[in-house]
C-alpha cells in the first residue's frame, strides 16, 4: 500500500509539472483535423497587456480542406482505387461471375461515388446480377459502368470514370454457382415433395452428372491420437499425484519427530525400556487414531512393533524403520537405538533430549520457511494489484494532455 501511495504521489506530480509547464507556454498555432475527422474545439486563457482574464476563449477549428492540385492528385488516387474495389469476388472485369460491389465513397479518401449504367435488365445500381435474364447470354454481356467521383466542401468537383464488365449466366461460372445450382435444385424438389416420406436428391443438374456422398469423418483419427495423449496426461497425473503424496508424507513426518522423541525422552527418562517404550507410544497412537487421523509416522513404529511381535530382532525391527521411514532424521534416531542394543551405550536419554530440542528448533525453522514462501507467493497478486491502479491512475491522465 505504500508503495502504491508514493508511487501514485510521484506520477501526479510529474503530471502537475508537465501542465503546469504546458500551461506556462503560449499558444501560437492550433492544429487543424484532416479531412473526415471533423472540427476541434479548444479552451484557451487569454492573457491582454500582462493581466489574465477572467473570460476563457473557445476556438473551434474546421476540418482541413484540400486544395485544387491536392483534390486532383485525390481522384487520380481513388481512380486507380475503383476497379479494385468493385471486384468482390471476381477477379477482373471481363469475366464477372458474381455481383460487383458498387461502392459508394472510397476508403481512407474524402470522395463520394455514384454510379449509371447502360444495363438495368442484366445488373442494378449496386452491382448485383439478375441471373434470370442472364440465362440467355452463354458468351457474355457488356455493361457499361459510369462513375462519378464527387468531392464536396464549399465548392462540388466532380470527375467521370468509365468502365465495361462482360458478365456471365451464374451456372456457368465457376465451382461456387455450381453448388448453388445443386442447393436450388434440392430445394425445389424439396418443397414439391412434402407429402413423401423420402426426397429425392438428383443425380444430374445443368446437363452434368452428380454424385452426393456424405463427407468424411476423422474422428476415428481424433480417437486414434486422443488415446495416447490421454494416456500420457493420466501417468502425468498419477507421477505428480504420487509426488505431492510424497511430499505430504515427509511434511507429516518431519511434524511428528519432535513430538516422538519428546514422548521416547519422557518414557526412558520414567525407566521403561526402548521396547516397552515404543510400544506404549504405538498403543497410545491406536487409542486416539480414529480423533486424530492417519499419521505415517506412527504407522512405521507401529509396523515396526508388529515385526517385534512376530518375532523378528529389536535390532532388525529399527533399522527397517529407519530404511521405510527414508528421512535423515528417522535414520538417525533409528541408528541411536540400535547402537544403544548393541554396545549398551550410555546416555542414550540425553542423546534423544538434545535430538529432540534440535528437532523443535528445526520444526520452527521450517514454519517460518513455509510462512515465508506463503509471503511471497502474495507478491504476484499484490504487483498486479500494483499495475492495475497505475493504469487506472496514468492512462486517464496521459490522455487528458493535449498535445
Amino acid at each position: 500500500m505504500i508503495l502504491v501511495l508514493i508511487m501514485s504521489c510521484v506520477t501526479a506530480a510529474g503530471l502537475l509539472a508537465a501542465d503546469k509547464r504546458k500551461a506556462s507556454l503560449p499558444v501560437t498555432e492550433l492544429r487543424r483535423n484532416t479531412y473526415g475527422q471533423g472540427s476541434i474545439t479548444r479552451t484557451l486563457r487569454v492573457i491582454i497587456d500582462g493581466i489574465e482574464q477572467k473570460e476563457e476563449l473557445e476556438i473551434t477549428v474546421d476540418e482541413r480542406r484540400y486544395s485544387k492540385e491536392e483534390m486532383d492528385a485525390v481522384f487520380s488516387e481513388a481512380a486507380q482505387k475503383l476497379e479494385r474495389l468493385i471486384l468482390g469476388e471476381n477477379e477482373t472485369l471481363d469475366q464477372v461471375q458474381s455481383d460487383l460491389k458498387l461502392i459508394t465513397e472510397i476508403p481512407g479518401e474524402p470522395v463520394e461515388v455514384s454510379w449509371e449504367l447502360d444495363r438495368y435488365d442484366l445488373m442494378n445500381i449496386y452491382g448485383e446480377l439478375n441471373e434470370e435474364n442472364l440465362q440467355d447470354e452463354r458468351e457474355g454481356a457488356l455493361v457499361n459502368l459510369k462513375a462519378y467521383l464527387t468531392y464536396t466542401e464549399d465548392e462540388t468537383m466532380e470527375v467521370l470514370e468509365e468502365m465495361a464488365a462482360r458478365v456471365y449466366p451464374p451456372e456457368t461460372i465457376g465451382e461456387g454457382k455450381d453448388i448453388a445450382g445443386v442447393k436450388h435444385v434440392i430445394e425445389e424438389e424439396e418443397e414439391n415433395s412434402r407429402e413423401d416420406e423420402m426426397v429425392t436428391l438428383p443425380r444430374e443438374v445443368n446437363g452434368k452428372p452428380i454424385q452426393l456422398r456424405n463427407p468424411d469423418n476423422p474422428r476415428g483419427w481424433y480417437v486414434l491420437i486422443l488415446g495416447p495423449v490421454v494416456c500420457i496426461l493420466l501417468f502425468g497425473l498419477q507421477k505428480q499425484n504420487e509426488q505431492k503424496e510424497k511430499e505430504e508424507r515427509e511434511r507429516q513426518m518431519m511434524l511428528d519427530y519432535p513430538e516422538i522423541m519428546n514422548k521416547l525422552t519422557l518414557l526412558l527418562g520414567a525407566g521403561m525400556t526402548v521396547k516397552s517404550a515404543w510400544q506404549k507410544i504405538v498403543l497410545d497412537y491406536e487409542r486416539q487414531k480414529e480423533r486424530q487421523g492417519v499419521r505415517y509416522a506412527y504407522e512405521e513404529m507401529k509396523a515396526a512393533y508388529h515385526e517385534m511381535q512376530s518375532g523378528v530382532t529389536e535390532i532388525e525391527s529399527y533399522e527397517r524403520f529407519g530404511r521405510r521411514c527414508g528421512l535423515r532424521a528417522y535414520r538417525k534416531l533409528a541408528s541411536l537405538l540400535t547402537q544403544n542394543l548393541r554396545k549398551g551405550t550410555k546416555g542414550l536419554t540425553e542423546l534423544l533430549s538434545a535430538e529432540a530440542i534440535q528437532a523443535f528448533e528445526e520444526r520452527k525453522m521450517a514454519a517460518r520457511r513455509r510462512g515465508e514462501e506463503a509471503g511471497t507467493k502474495l507478491l504476484a497478486p499484490m504487483f498486479l494489484m500494483l499495475a492495475m491502479v497505475l493504469v487506472i491512475v496514468i492512462i486517464p491522465a496521459f490522455l487528458s494532455i493535449q498535445m
